[in-house]
């Protein structure tokens, strides 16, 4: 039986995934802030292997909920960091580019170096690597003025998990990394009260996480409108991008 943690289960792309992990066979702890929506989802199957763990990615204390989850399991195959926060801001209100900035930095850089050291120490149990995957963003390919700290947060996920690629090469930890980085999605991160382009299902981006995961991509940009973009932005000169003042969302 395979075994995955997956930080931030307890709502939208997150649970979406534990749920297609579950029916998978596979054995899984689940971690969020809301204890009851955590055990909502256990309940809800009744006859998986499923342990929950209430914790805040931006709290130091959450590490010892996550090495719970793990002395639960036993050498989880996967860990999935799925917590995130998202928000346009462009009156640059400093409290909600902090909270960008803790829970999808911060956060990601606790939990995941957590992860990372222990396959370090517990080598003689991999026989295939682990797999850290994280949700970034499409965002992390540009400079998105009315997004600061989220479009930031989101280029230092893919850039930080570039760099453990390498370091774990460089030590020989047994541990790959996957870069999952969707376009819009209908969840709730989206603002209601905004237009935004090209928005897929959270059964169409559930279908491509799986792949992404299941194949074991480095880099995975769903779907192909958004590759596309992401490949056009790469060759737009940074003092034109900049001047694209009708760029919104």
């Amino acid at each position: 039986m395979k075994k995955a943690i997956i930080i931030g289960a307890t709502s939208g792309l997150g649970r979406d995934a534990a749920a297609r992990l579950v029916a998978d066979g596979w054995a899984v702890g689940i971690a969020g802030r809301r204890s009851e929506a955590l055990e909502s989802f256990r309940l809800e199957y009744p006859s998986a292997t499923i342990y929950t763990a209430t914790m805040d990615v931006t709290r130091e204390d959450s590490i010892p909920a996550l090495d719970t989850l793990i002395n639960q399991l036993g050498t989880p195959d996967l860990l999935f960091y799925v917590s995130g926060v998202g928000q346009q801001n462009p009156e640059l209100d400093i409290d909600k580019e902090i909270t960008m900035v803790k829970t999808n930095c911060e956060g990601m850089v606790r939990i995941v170096d957590y992860f990372v050291n222990y396959v370090r120490q517990h080598k003689e149990s991999y026989k295939q690597k682990a797999q850290v995957a994280v949700i970034t963003s499409v965002a992390g390919v540009f400079a998105m003025g009315s997004a600061p700290a989220y479009a930031a947060s989101k280029r230092m996920q893919s850039t930080y998990l570039s760099a453990l690629a390498q370091l774990s090469r460089m030590e020989d930890i047994p541990v790959c990394f996957t870069d999952i980085r969707p376009g819009f999605v209908d969840t709730a991160i989206l603002n209601p009260d905004k237009h935004y382009p090209v928005v897929m299902s959270r059964e169409t981006a559930a279908n491509h996480i799986m792949k992404a995961i299941k194949q074991r991509r480095r880099v995975y940009t769903f779907d192909w409108r958004f590759r596309a973009l992401c490949f056009v932005g790469r060759f737009i000169p940074r003092f034109i991008w900049e001047r694209l003042t009708c760029i919104k969302n």
